[in-house]
């Protein structure tokens, strides 16, 4: 039986290569630029690359220091920590 706390799709992201993370990965912060929230942004790419320390090296890889920057200062509230960890 599956365990309903278990996070599907982390588990299948665990199956993918590199190469394949790499590229959902590519096209999420595509995403982001037509508009998908910064939050969903930051933690999708660390489900998908398997850590933060790995989303990080992505998002620097993917994102401009300009668009790490404004992506930080549009976030507000108690997501502007989380965002910051991501894109400093």
């Amino acid at each position: 039986m599956i365990d309903m706390s278990h996070d599907l799709g982390a588990a299948l992201y665990k199956t993918w290569s590199e190469q394949q993370r790499e590229e959902e990965i590519a096209r999420l912060v595509e995403g982001y630029r037509n508009g998908v929230p910064v939050g969903i942004l930051c933690k999708m790419t660390e489900t998908i690359a398997g850590d933060k320390k790995k989303a990080r090296k992505y998002l620097k890889q993917f994102l401009s220091a300009s668009e790490r920057k404004t992506a930080m200062e549009s976030a507000t509230g108690g997501l502007q920590p989380l965002v910051a960890s991501f894109m400093k």
